[in-house]
């Protein structure tokens, strides 16, 4: 495998500002959401067989880990287990930037509201 950088227009979901990269399609062990989003906006609930880290890298996440809830701001981490319910809001005034870092290759997502869906960013 050549090293060289993945274009950002390769991960890109639609016309969001939102990237997607699945680990197995690049050789790595990780996959992970790159998330742009505006105030009020974030994922619904739902799980993983893996554990999911995020990384707040501007804004502030309003982030729902079972019954538990955390405010993360810019720099914070955190974790969720697996099997966990989990979901998160941009409750902040400006955007949110944050990573999705999921412990798998491949991305499997169980949605609360939507139990057959696998695509939402999360």
């Amino acid at each position: 495998m050549t090293a060289s950088p993945i274009p950002a227009s390769e991960l890109l979901i639609g016309a969001s500002r939102t990237m997607r990269f699945e680990g197995d399609e690049y050789g790595s062990g990780i996959s992970f959401f790159y998330v742009d989003n505006d105030p009020g906006m974030g994922p619904g609930l739902h799980r993983h067989p893996y554990t999911e880290t995020w990384l707040v890298i501007e804004g502030e996440a309003t982030i729902r880990m079972g019954d538990d809830t955390v405010i993360a701001h810019a720099g914070d981490t955190a974790v969720v287990a697996a099997d966990t319910w989990h979901g998160f809001t941009n409750t902040g005034l400006g955007r949110l930037r944050i990573v999705c870092i999921h412990a798998s290759p491949v991305m499997i997502q169980e949605n609360l509201d939507e139990p057959e869906a696998a695509d939402r960013p999360g």
